[in-house]
């Protein structure tokens, strides 16, 4: 079944839209909307520029993480390094840049794992992964207002905490768990991996 088909019969039609909000990063809108019915409602989304998560495999079969304090929840993650996408730049562009500012890493060899919309309930949101190896590191040169921690951990250890529940951010759940299979697969050199 291809679930990008489109099937009119589900289609919302926009009627009217209203910017309730315009930040730095955000753009929240409330579009009035016709229902396949017929009738009426209302939806509230967030505009989001997209953005692109990457997961850098070192020979030693370790990944690089980055432990982040996320001030909505008021707590520390663990998360793949990432960031958001600049206006008109390439994904692969951005993914390269936010690796080599997070964790100071630069990747010789990438690959591309695709996309996923973490939150399709009210954003637009696309977040583009990637696969890095084949690294060399340096100094991270992160944001000024950002603050982070690396941490190094095995790979399969990463994918076992991405099933556990001790990794809960949804680009680095899905980042780690592509990654693997891409991984197993295609292994540019061992890591003893299983999902």
């Amino acid at each position: 079944m291809n679930t990008k088909e489109t099937d009119h019969s589900l289609l919302e039609k926009q009627l009217t839209t209203e910017k309730i909000f315009s930040g730095n990063l955000l753009h929240v809108y409330k579009d009035k909307v016709q229902l396949p019915d017929g009738s009426t409602s209302y939806r509230e989304w967030i505009d989001h520029p997209g953005a692109c998560a990457v997961l850098p495999v070192f020979e030693t079969g370790e990944v690089q993480l980055v432990k982040q304090f996320r001030y909505p929840l008021r707590q520390n993650f663990l998360e793949v390094p990432a960031g958001k996408i600049d206006p008109g730049e390439d994904p692969m562009v951005t993914a390269k840049r936010e690796l080599e500012e997070e964790s100071g890493i630069k990747g010789r060899n990438w690959v591309a794992l695709g996309g996923f919309h973490p939150c399709i309930g009210y954003t637009n949101e696309i977040i583009y992964l990637y696969l890095a190896w084949d690294l060399e590191v340096s100094d991270n040169r992160v944001d000024e207002d950002e603050f982070l921690k690396p941490v190094r951990m095995p790979f399969a250890k990463a994918v076992e905490a991405a099933f556990n529940g001790d990794i809960t951010d949804g680009k680095t759940i899905t980042n780690i768990l592509r990654g693997a299979k891409w991984w197993m697969d295609n292994a540019p050199f061992p890591i003893q991996l299983k999902i």
